[in-house]
C-alpha cells in the first residue's frame, strides 16, 4: 500500500511532527499538476484511476480507464488545447461529471489554464466569466434530452464570437458547423508525450468562480503549486492509499469534485468513482448508493449534509458496506445528528472538511486516523497555517483569539489564491499573504477547530450574537425533521430575530407547536430560540447541496413585510418585493396601487424602524 505518511496523522502534534520531518518540496517531486499524473501512471500504468457509473444497476458495465490511459487523455487533451489556442491558452469547460470533463480539466491546466463553469448559470453570465477570465476555448456537451447545456454554449457562442467551441458528442454523430469534435479532434494528437512544456509552480492552472448562482461571481486564481499543496494535504489528513475507492458526486466545476475527490485521490494512486454526470442529483444515485458501495467496493464515501441525509434515509437492505474505512463531508456545516445517524448506520465516523474556492480547495480536516471531534473540522492541513483572530469593527482582523473565543478563521501558506482575476476584489478578503476566510471559529483545548458558521450569516438579536448552527443541531434532532434552516428576520426592536425553516422526512407530520417545544426544551440560550419555525416543502440549495440561506433571509424579511403591510395596515392589494444586496444586506420595494396613494407616507413609517432599504412607489 502506497500513501504519503508511514502511519495516520491524528492530532495537531502528529502533524506537526510531520511538517518538522522534512520541508514539502523534499515529501513531493511534483511541480506542475502534470507531474502528478506522469509520476502516479509510473507507479500504477495499470490501476484503475476512473470509473464512471451511469445507473447504478447491479448489471450495469461502467466505463474504466487505468492510470496509464488517463495520462494519455491528459496529453492529447493538452496537446489539442496547445494547438488551437495557442500558448497557455484559457480553456473553459461547461460539462456533467464525465471522462472527457477529467481529461479537458487537467489537460487544460497542462497546457495553459482551465476555467470550471457551473451551467446551471444563465447564458450572459458565462459569457461575462468567459470573458473576465480571459479563456478562448468553451467545452461543452452537446445536445443532451435532459440539460441544455448545448442551447446554452451556443449562445455564449453568439455573444463571444471569438471563441473556438468544442462539443463533446457520442462518436458518429452528424459534424456542426464552425464546432469541432471533442473525440475526433483529440484523436489527431499523441497521446506520448506533449507538445509544448507544462506550466508549473506560480503559474495560473484555473480560474474556479464563486458567489453561488445570483450575484456577480469572482473568480479566484489557483496555481500548480496551491493546488498540489492543498491535494497533497487531503491525502495525508485521510490517509488516502492506492488501495482507495473514493464516491465522488461532486460536479467538476467545484473545488471539492477537483482537489478532495479528484487530485488527491489521483496522486494517490487510487480510483475515483464517478456517480452518473450529474452525482446525487440523479435519483438512483441516491436511491442506489449503498448497493454501488458494496458493488465497487468503495472506502471512502462522502457528500454534503444534504445529500447525506437523503442517502441515510435509505436502508442498507442487506448491501455488504464492509469495505468503507471513513466517511466525509463537507461544503457546509454537518448537523449533529447526520453525523449520529451515519455512525450509527454504518459504524464509522464521518469527518468534516473545511474548503474554500480561495484556498485551492481545502483549508482544514478532521483527520481519518484521529478520533472523530463531534462538530469540529479538526486541524490545518500540514504546510498551512491557521489562525482564529478577533473581527475588528471596521472588518478587519485583529490579534489571535484565545481559546474557545469566537473570532475569523484565517489561512496563511502556499494553498492560499494568490487573488481573485479582478484585483479591486481582493479587498478585505487577502491581504499580504492572510486569507480573510470570512468563517467564525474557535478552537479548543487541543487546538481542534470548529466552526460556528459564516461571518454574514451570525444572527444579532439586540447585540447578542446567535450562531445559526446552535439552532439546526438542535432543530435537526426531531425524529420528523430532515433539515433545518435558520436565519435572522429584521426586526424593529431587536435588529434581528432568529426564526427557522425546516423540512420533514418522508411521511413525518409534525405541529407548529411541538418544534418550539422541542426548540426551547433543547436550546439553552433563550435569546436563540426560533421566534418562529415556517414547514417548508423544499429546502433552496446551491449547485453543490449547501442549504442556500441569501435565499431564506429573502423569505423571512419578505413574510415580515407582508404582514405589515397586509395585515397591520390593512393592504391587501400592494405588491411587495425583498432581495438580497444593498449596503443594508436586503433591499424591500413596496408598491401601491393608485387608490391608495395616500397610504404611502404610512408605509414607509412602518418600514422605518428596520435596518433594512425601503422604498414605497406608487404604480
Amino acid at each position: 500500500m502506497t500513501t504519503f505518511s508511514r502511519t495516520p496523522l491524528c492530532n495537531r502534534a502528529d502533524i506537526q511532527r510531520f511538517e518538522q520531518e522534512m520541508p514539502f518540496d523534499q515529501r513531493l517531486a511534483a511541480r506542475s499538476i502534470y507531474d502528478l499524473f506522469v509520476a502516479t501512471a509510473q507507479r500504477h500504468p495499470q490501476r484503475i484511476g476512473l470509473t464512471m457509473i451511469m445507473t447504478g444497476a447491479a448489471d450495469e458495465q461502467p466505463r474504466r480507464i487505468n492510470y496509464r490511459e488517463m495520462l494519455g487523455l491528459i496529453r492529447r487533451a493538452a496537446n489539442m488545447f496547445d494547438a488551437i489556442g495557442g500558448k497557455r491558452p484559457g480553456v473553459a469547460y461547461m460539462l456533467p461529471n464525465l471522462i472527457e470533463t477529467h481529461a479537458t480539466l487537467w489537460g487544460a491546466e497542462t497546457a495553459g489554464f482551465a476555467v470550471p463553469i457551473n451551467f446551471l448559470l444563465q447564458p450572459d453570465h458565462i459569457a461575462e466569466l468567459i470573458q473576465a477570465s480571459g479563456a478562448t476555448i468553451l467545452v461543452a456537451l452537446g445536445p443532451h434530452p435532459h440539460l441544455d447545456i448545448w442551447e446554452k454554449a451556443q449562445l455564449v457562442k453568439g455573444l463571444l464570437p471569438h471563441i473556438t467551441l468544442i462539443r463533446v458528442v457520442p462518436p458518429a454523430t452528424p459534424a456542426a458547423q464552425d464546432v469541432l469534435d471533442f473525440h475526433a479532434t483529440l484523436d489527431r494528437y499523441p497521446a506520448d508525450r506533449l507538445l509544448m512544456a507544462p506550466g508549473s509552480g506560480d503559474d495560473i492552472s484555473a480560474y474556479f468562480h464563486t458567489g453561488g448562482t445570483t450575484g456577480t461571481p469572482k473568480l479566484v486564481a489557483h496555481t500548480h503549486r496551491s493546488q498540489i499543496v492543498s491535494a497533497f494535504g487531503g491525502s495525508v489528513m485521510l490517509h488516502m492509499s492506492d488501495q482507495d475507492v473514493f464516491t465522488s458526486g461532486f460536479p467538476l466545476f467545484h473545488v471539492a469534485g477537483t482537489i478532495i475527490c479528484g487530485l488527491s485521490c489521483f496522486m494517490s494512486g487510487g480510483e475515483v468513482l464517478i456517480l452518473s454526470p450529474v452525482g446525487f442529483r440523479n435519483p438512483a444515485m441516491v436511491s442506489g448508493f449503498w448497493k454501488i458501495v458494496e458493488k465497487y467496493q468503495a472506502t471512502l464515501v462522502g457528500a454534503v449534509p444534504t445529500a447525506l441525509g437523503a442517502i441515510l434515509d435509505v436502508p442498507i437492505d442487506g448491501a455488504d458496506i464492509s469495505s468503507v474505512r471513513v466517511g466525509i463531508c463537507g461544503a457546509a456545516s454537518l448537523p449533529r445528528a447526520v453525523g449520529e445517524r451515519f455512525e450509527q448506520l454504518t459504524g464509522k465516523h464521518l469527518h468534516e472538511v473545511l474548503g474554500m474556492t480561495e484556498s485551492s480547495g481545502l483549508t482544514c480536516i478532521d483527520p481519518a486516523g484521529g478520533e472523530r471531534g463531534p462538530g469540529s473540522v479538526g486541524y490545518a492541513l500540514p504546510y498551512t497555517q491557521v489562525e482564529i483572530r478577533q473581527l475588528n469593527a471596521d472588518g478587519s482582523v485583529g490579534p489571535v483569539c484565545a481559546c474557545e473565543e469566537i473570532g475569523v478563521l484565517t489561512v496563511r501558506g502556499d494553498t492560499v489564491s494568490p487573488g481573485y482575476k479582478n484585483v479591486e476584489q481582493n479587498t478585505g478578503v487577502f491581504s499580504d499573504g492572510l486569507l480573510n476566510s470570512g468563517d467564525l471559529a474557535y478552537t479548543d483545548a487541543v487546538g481542534r477547530i470548529y466552526v460556528a458558521g459564516r461571518a454574514k450569516d451570525l444572527i444579532i438579536r439586540s447585540g447578542h450574537n446567535i450562531d445559526p448552527l446552535m439552532i439546526e443541531n438542535v432543530m435537526t434532532t426531531h425524529p420528523a425533521v430532515a433539515l433545518a434552516a435558520a436565519v435572522a428576520q429584521p426586526d424593529a426592536y431587536a435588529g434581528e430575530i432568529p426564526v427557522c425553516y425546516v423540512t420533514l422526512r418522508p411521511g413525518a407530520s409534525v405541529t407548529d407547536t411541538e418544534l418550539h417545544a422541542h426548540a426551547q426544551t433543547h436550546i439553552a440560550e433563550r435569546p436563540a430560540w426560533p421566534r418562529h419555525i415556517y414547514l417548508i416543502d423544499v429546502m433552496p440549495v446551491t449547485n453543490v447541496g449547501k442549504i442556500y440561506k441569501p435565499q431564506l433571509r429573502v423569505d423571512a424579511a419578505k413574510r415580515l413585510v407582508q404582514h405589515i403591510v397586509t395585515e397591520d395596515l390593512g393592504l391587501s392589494d400592494a405588491r411587495i418585493h425583498v432581495a438580497d444586496g444593498g449596503k443594508r444586506g436586503l433591499k424591500v420595494s413596496v408598491v401601491l396601487p393608485e387608490s391608495l396613494a395616500q397610504q404611502v407616507s404610512k408605509v414607509t413609517a412602518a418600514l422605518a424602524d428596520f435596518v433594512f432599504e425601503s422604498s414605497v412607489a406608487v404604480g
